[in-house]
């Protein structure tokens, strides 16, 4: 192997890939356990009430149908502490799709049948599932995710922007989206005495072990949880959910091996959603584009059994320099399923925000928008003053400019025709992502063959972290990358945190890094052949959060796009995309560039085609299937682009790098977005940016 694949960056070939594609790569609903047996959830159908009566005599008498749990005879959970977590514990129903039943069956034909002649009656509640602006249930929570502040205050805000010489007053409204990953939230589980031993598609099995054992009132060194691989997650795996709870509760109950592989149509309900959000961002500034306040009040929705606060308006608190600001974050609680985390929750949906009114800024002053953002940039972190560990968004707004040959764009709003039906504009918007690094822990393994092995509870869920670990340690060895050998995706290996918040790699590569440094040590010392069991290391991390650091830590990246506007369909095709990010070392250059591009991918899909409605006469996601909620296909994707600068960043970690896996959707809906108010003229400011929603904006064919 040449040298320069054990160097951190070469674009090393992911190790499991052959796997993957010949089909011998085992997700959680394919360990064949001997006496498998299979179950199907009977999902609510009242948004609101309590299970008065179920009848499953007709369910029981199917073939194949070995025991139906139901609140009444399910095995007693501990008290969770998420709450979605408890579930056929009694009658309650907090929403439509909430499991009321699990049948369990030979097959899964007999257990998805059986489901399906299971009968409930309700007592039905009035029910509320409608957010709105100045809904009279919202109020002020303590916290938003990640543990933000609801509000933060600098300075008079509302003084500065009745001031102004330009403002900029908009509302924004983004639709409740959903994490729709290829494989299913699937659980395979079984007891050996009382042993539980768990199959689990998640982000993090440490996690999941823990909930487990609080649930089942167990030791968790008396369960073991493995997730060896994962089709995808994008936050909504990444802590236990009601599948896997489920399917240990059947498996203590009949004895058998359990498999919960949960239908597509029960994850709008089951595994958490990106909630929607109603924004207003008022931006003041002078007459020469210098922001003088900023100001983004967000209101989104939690469920009544979970509080969970999308922290839209922090991104606001990062990126661009003003005396006065104010990001206020209020939420409604409603009769609907839990929100949750997907990709890069709070910065995706404020970035499209925030980018949007820039982007309305820069055509009021009549200014460049690269210009406008560039003459912006803060010295330090606007909300705590710190200074920034590196930022190099300016040099990924002029990289970015120059490779999409952003000097010759009219930058005057179209209507900019092309002598056809369609209409063309291009757009940018800026990027950002907090670095988050968590504690782990993990060891390294010097083998008598002259081989090494390192251990760690990381996940693969599609990033390479198996590839891009391996590699870390064979730079910290010294050594060729073919004589490192990686395990992960077990709770019984050295403890991890889950793949989540782009924290993955940084926290697993420090242990990882620092257990091989503390092994290479040893080797140096030690003279003779090496014993038969080998020489190992470990090192346990305690990270660094940021708000225990000096300084302000981020991801930046630009985002330009290209678009085509059909004036008779009124089809949006996004026709170049290309990003630029400034993540500090990239690790794996072939990896990283997945990452970023299947962000963008994915920022694609949340400004044309994304969206979910709440029905409000029914409380459910009327989008529930892949047929109805549209994720973008192949025929939807251009030639992505996506580069970076490199940064030589010293206080992050000793891999100098940042997390690639979200920065990628944050700000590509808001570029789109501003490329389709740049090629028609008219600026929408709700998504998705479906045809009907374009062509009713259109000017009519005279006016044009």
């Amino acid at each position: 192997m040449a040298t320069t694949d054990t160097e951190l960056g070469a674009p090393a070939e992911r190790r499991e890939g052959r796997e993957k594609v010949s089909g011998t790569a085992r997700y959680a609903a394919e360990h064949h356990v001997a006496g498998r047996v299979h179950a199907w959830p009977v999902a609510a159908t009242v948004a609101c009430g309590t299970v008065r009566a179920i009848d499953t005599g007709d369910a029981l008498e199917l073939p194949g149908v070995l025991a139906i749990l139901t609140h009444e005879n399910a095995p007693r959970l501990a008290d969770a502490d998420d709450p979605t977590l408890f579930v056929l514990q009694n009658s309650r129903v907090p929403h439509r799709g909430w499991p009321i039943a699990l049948v369990v069956a030979e097959t899964l034909e007999a257990a998805r049948a059986g489901a399906g002649a299971v009968r409930a009656e309700y007592e039905v509640r009035d029910h509320d599932v409608t957010l709105t602006e100045g809904h009279s249930g919202a109020y002020v929570p303590e916290k938003a995710n990640g543990g933000f502040p609801a509000d933060r205050e600098r300075g008079d805000p509302e003084g500065a922007f009745a001031s102004a010489a330009i403002r900029v007053d908009a509302a924004y409204r983004l639709p409740p989206l959903h994490n729709h990953p290829m494989e299913p939230h699937a659980a395979t589980a079984r007891w050996d005495g009382h042993r539980l031993v768990v199959h689990d598609s998640s982000q993090g099995t440490t996690a999941v072990r823990a909930t487990l054992a609080a649930l089942f009132r167990l030791p968790e060194e008396q369960i073991t949880v493995v997730a060896e691989h994962v089709g995808g997650g994008f936050g909504s795996k990444g802590t236990a959910r009601p599948h896997v709870v489920l399917a240990a509760m059947a498996a203590q109950r009949t004895g058998r091996p359990v498999t919960v592989a949960l239908p597509r149509r029960s994850l709008s309900a089951l595994v958490g959603h990106r909630a929607p959000t109603l924004h207003r961002v008022r931006l003041g500034s002078d007459e020469q584009g210098s922001l003088t306040t900023v100001l983004h009040e967000v209101t989104t929705h939690t469920s009544r059994i979970k509080e969970f606060v999308e922290q839209a308006a922090v991104p606001a608190r990062v990126m661009y320099a003003s005396p006065h600001s104010r990001t206020t974050h209020r939420v409604v609680p409603l009769d609907v399923p839990s929100p949750s985390w997907m990709r890069a929750p709070g910065e995706a949906s404020g970035m499209f925000a925030l980018e949007s009114a820039m982007d309305e800024l820069a055509v009021a002053l009549g200014m460049d928008p690269v210009e406008l953002r560039i003459a912006n940039e803060p010295d330090t972190e606007p909300d705590s003053g710190k200074p920034f560990s590196s930022r190099h968004l300016v040099e990924c707004l002029r990289e970015g400019a120059r490779r999409f040959d952003w000097a010759h764009r009219d930058h005057r709003p179209g209507p900019h025709p092309t002598g056809g039906p369609l209409l063309v504009g291009s757009g940018v918007a800026a990027a950002v992502y907090p670095v988050l690094v968590q504690p782990s822990t993990a060891t390294a393994q010097a083998l008598s063959d002259g081989n090494f092995t390192v251990r760690v509870n990381a996940t693969d869920i599609g990033t390479g972290a198996r590839t891009v670990l391996a590699q870390v340690a064979a730079d910290a060895l010294g050594v060729p990358l073919d004589r490192v050998r990686t395990e992960i995706g077990s709770s019984d290996l050295p403890s991890a945190p889950l793949a989540g918040g782009s924290s993955g790699t940084a926290s697993w590569g420090w242990a990882v890094h620092g257990a091989c440094t503390r092994l290479r040590a040893r080797l140096t010392e030690h003279t003779g052949p090496l014993p038969e069991a080998g020489l190992s290391a470990n090192a346990d991390t305690s990270g660094s959060a940021d708000a225990d650091s000096d300084y302000a830590r981020h991801a930046f990246g630009a985002h330009f796009a290209e678009v085509g506007v059909d004036t008779v369909t009124g089809e949006v095709r996004v026709r170049r995309l290309l990003g630029v990010y400034a993540a500090g070392h990239i690790l794996n250059s072939r990896t990283a560039r997945s990452q970023f591009i299947g962000g963008m991918t994915m920022g694609l899909g949340m400004a044309l085609t994304e969206g979910s409605t709440m029905d409000a006469a029914f409380g459910d996601f009327t989008e529930a299937d892949l047929a109805a909620y549209h994720v973008p296909v192949h025929a939807d994707v251009p030639a992505v682009e996506a580069h970076w600068i490199d940064e030589d960043d010293p206080h992050l970690n000793p891999m100098g790098s940042k997390g690639i896996g979200e920065i990628g959707i944050v700000g590509t809906a808001a570029a789109i977005g501003n490329a389709v108010h740049h090629a028609t003229g008219v600026r929408h400011r709700e998504l998705p940016l479906t045809p009907d929603r374009v062509l009713m904006g259109l000017p009519s064919r005279t006016e044009r």
